[in-house]
């Protein structure tokens, strides 16, 4: 595989019969007369966590109900997100997860408890982000170079934290690519993988760029390297892969997704709403500043991007034996 580019970014909205037509415009109209649940498969602090907060926040004053952020992290995020795709589809319980919930648990697991691109309605991607190597500040490693020379060096010291199997894929394919070993320790959250870099548990970390700008910018962990194309504007000292001699480029995605059978008409107004976030200049801001891209997209691209991301990842998982089950 001599360049991938993962740009990551869905869903299939069933026909409906003329008498269905007339329940889901109903349904939308009075969509949302309660709270509604916004399920994050991942602990507070995450790329997900934050990300839904936003989404909360916004969709609240919109749409004039509540939406309240719930965590339900374990097991790689499955636990959360089947909560999700095993809920009524009434548009009350809704996911916010990255890409490694949806597509690359689908890639590593052989017998997931849900189906993603069954039991999930797509409604829009959010934000993506590039991922950054980050390493423990006073560990051994301040470049990519010696990175690659410790873990070579120290094959039975070198490992990296994962809190996804977007992460974990990520970081085998960057081992297999730079010729090094290393222990896969897994965490619950992109928060406490974070933590475990800071206090040198770990060699090192594919982090979000979401939840590690304020770490890189106080000093509690160092940066090797970005996975974008060009080099980005918060952090103009962090060098891009291709820099340091890959070509590689990688970016996460963050999704808001409904449990299928959720009328359309309730898709669709979540996706319009989406599509409005992204525009706001305080939304656009903040994620400016976390390195964070904001998106909007239709519910069709973002089915599109979970189809085809799947089997990417899939291959990619085959390719290097990687299995969860």
């Amino acid at each position: 595989m001599s360049r991938l580019k993962i740009v990551c970014g869905v869903a299939l909205c069933a026909a409906l019969s003329l008498l269905g037509a007339g329940v889901v415009a109903q349904d939308a109209g009075n969509y949302p007369n309660k709270p509604v649940r916004i399920v994050v498969p991942f602990s507070p602090g995450g790329s997900s966590d934050l990300t839904a907060r936003m989404v909360a926040e916004k969709l609240s004053v919109a749409l004039g109900q509540p939406f309240v952020v719930e965590n339900r992290p374990g097991v790689a995020a499955i636990i959360g997100t089947n909560y999700v795709a095993k809920a009524p589809p009434d548009g009350y319980t809704l996911l916010v997860a990255t890409s490694g919930a949806v597509v690359y648990n689908a890639a590593i697991y052989s017998r997931l408890p849900y189906a993603p691109e069954k039991e999930l309605a797509p409604v829009s991607m959010v934000c993506s982000y590039p991922l950054m190597l980050i390493v423990p500040p006073n560990g051994p490693s301040k470049s990519i170079k010696e990175l690659v020379s410790y873990a070579k060096a120290n094959p039975d010291k070198s490992n990296y934290a994962s809190a996804a199997a977007s992460i974990q894929l990520a970081t085998e394919l960057l081992k297999n690519r730079l010729g090094i070993q290393g222990q896969h320790i897994p965490y619950k959250g992109g928060a406490d993988a974070n933590n475990a870099v800071v206090a040198g548990d770990v060699s090192m970390y594919l982090a979000d760029t979401l939840t590690a700008a304020s770490l890189v910018k106080g000093g509690r962990v160092r940066a090797l390297a970005i996975t974008s194309g060009t080099r980005d504007a918060a952090f103009p000292d962090v060098p891009t892969l291709k820099e340091e001699g890959l070509d590689l480029e990688m970016k996460i995605w963050i999704g808001l997704f409904a449990p299928a059978g959720t009328p359309a008409a309730i898709v669709r107004r979540l996706q319009t709403e989406v599509a409005r976030m992204a525009r706001m200049p305080d939304i656009q801001a903040r994620m400016a500043g976390m390195s964070v891209t904001p998106e909007g997209g239709t519910s069709e691209e973002l089915a599109n991007t979970v189809s085809s991301e799947i089997r990417l990842w899939s291959g990619v998982a085959r390719a290097n034996n990687i299995k969860a089950d």
